[in-house]
């Protein structure tokens, strides 16, 4: 009797989990991704595309408006500091200098002349007095006429000398007239642009009128990156912070650089996106060589960095800092995980799975969620 009781509980056991595994539904395969200790960074990038800028500019044109009488240089040339790069005609000026310098020295001669007189007036003024004194022979109105002929001798030599300082200060005052129409470079540098020809009449900008400047000089010594961040990702950002720098031109290659400008106010351009302005120098000198001003470019700010920090992809994470955790037998249990650094590929955990730890990437498949059983479908990475 207990056998026939035995033999049929074992028969209705082996039934159960019969009807259990037809009932139960398939097992969804999925790419899984096991927790490990890795390098995970916190970088802020810029929103929109950055520019190589060389360390000065000058947009220039000449004070004086004229006509182009002399253009010393062409694009592309290397000019030093305070060379002359264009004259507007200035013969009349010229003349003026040599006139105001020819002007000096007969002042000077006059000077020198009235000066002398002086200088004789007034021995013959002592020798006066000496007379009068020992002597007798002399009457004090002689010795008054000779003393004041003298100091009136000595104050048109000082009167000369004074119109020396004039006709000096009147040649000052016409180089200075002939100095504004010179174009001289303001540092050295590359003329990247000419926009005049000889023979034409040029003239400066006027205020709040745009127009082209006459020569475009670039320093290319040195060159920065200038690009904008988001205001919400700004306050992170600190001078002297590590960045790393893409361009274009160069696919795949990454250029060290650091933070050493960040703009003290917010630009507001577009009305829904706010952004400051921050510049990143780059830190390997030889490779200026192979840069333009002008390229794009994009910078990654590193905010933060851990080494060696259990991390999962960043895409694993669903709302409110949930992961799906696969258990021994295939089922699928939701876990709250709090994050630590962050980027687009991955995301330290800080707690909420250990090492080792399976979970699931692919999230977005049809029936993946908590309680539904799962295969492995392959290992992500």
């Amino acid at each position: 009797m207990h056998k026939s009781i035995a033999i049929i509980s074992v028969l209705v056991l082996f039934a159960a989990i019969g009807l259990y595994l037809l009932q139960r539904p398939e097992p969804i395969p999925v790419v899984i991704y096991s927790v490990a200790e890795g390098e995970v960074k916190t970088t802020v990038s810029n929103t929109r595309v950055g520019t190589v800028k060389p360390c000065r500019r000058a947009y220039l044109a000449p004070s004086a408006s004229g006509q182009l009488a002399k253009l010393n240089v062409r694009e592309g040339d290397a000019v030093d500091n305070n060379a002359i790069l264009l004259e507007i005609w200035n013969d009349d000026l010229k003349a003026q200098v040599k006139l105001r310098q020819m002007e000096i020295q007969v002042k000077e001669a006059a000077a020198r002349q009235a000066c002398i007189i002086a200088g004789g007036a007034e021995r013959i003024a002592r020798r006066t007095k000496l007379l009068q004194k020992h002597d007798g022979i002399i009457s004090p109105e002689q010795v008054d006429d000779a003393v004041t002929a003298a100091q009136a001798k000595r104050a048109a030599c000082h009167s000369a000398q004074a119109a020396v300082q004039v006709g000096r200060a009147s040649l000052a005052a016409a180089r200075t007239e002939l100095e504004r129409t010179l174009l001289r470079a303001p540092f050295n540098g590359t003329v990247a642009e000419i926009n005049v020809e000889l023979g034409e009449f040029v003239t400066p900008s006027p205020p709040g009128i745009a127009t082209l400047p006459a020569i475009d000089l670039l320093d290319v010594s040195c060159l920065y990156i200038s690009a904008p961040i988001d205001e919400v990702d700004a306050p992170s950002i600190r001078l002297g912070m590590p960045a790393s720098v893409t361009l274009d031109a160069f696919s795949r290659q990454h250029f060290p650089g650091t933070v050493t400008r960040i703009a003290p106010y917010v630009q507001e351009k577009e009305k829904q996106a706010r952004t400051v302005e921050v510049e990143v120098t780059l830190s390997e000198h030889r490779l200026l060589q192979r840069l333009l001003p002008g390229y794009s470019a994009d910078i990654e700010v590193l905010i933060d960095a851990r080494q060696k920090a259990p991390r999962i992809p960043t895409s694993a994470i669903l709302e409110n800092n949930r992961v799906l955790l696969l258990t021994d037998d295939g089922l699928l249990q939701e876990r709250i995980i709090q994050p630590g650094l962050a980027n687009w590929d991955y995301t330290e955990v800080v707690s909420g799975l250990t090492v080792g730890d399976r979970i699931v990437l692919s999230t977005g498949r049809d029936g993946v969620k908590a309680g539904a059983y799962v295969i492995a479908e392959r290992q992500g990475q």
